[in-house]
């Protein structure tokens, strides 16, 4: 099974992003980085967060390098 394509780009991206930004943190490889992609994907979508879920989105926003 090939990778997504959006997927893929996202994570040329956080690639990138990492090589600027993440001083002395390790670089995720595309499986835990897709994993975490999907999560915070399924997290913006839904509304009415939980304190904690709000955290989850939040800390997954700065893993990944989004804004």
């Amino acid at each position: 099974m090939s990778p997504d394509p959006k997927v893929h780009k996202r994570y040329l991206d956080y690639r990138e992003a990492h090589g600027y930004f993440a001083r002395g943190v390790p670089m995720l490889d595309y499986a835990s980085f897709a994993a975490a992609d999907a999560e915070l994907g399924a997290l913006t979508a839904r509304a009415g967060l939980d304190d904690e879920e709000e955290a989850r989105r939040a800390e997954l926003e700065a893993l990944l390098f989004r804004d």
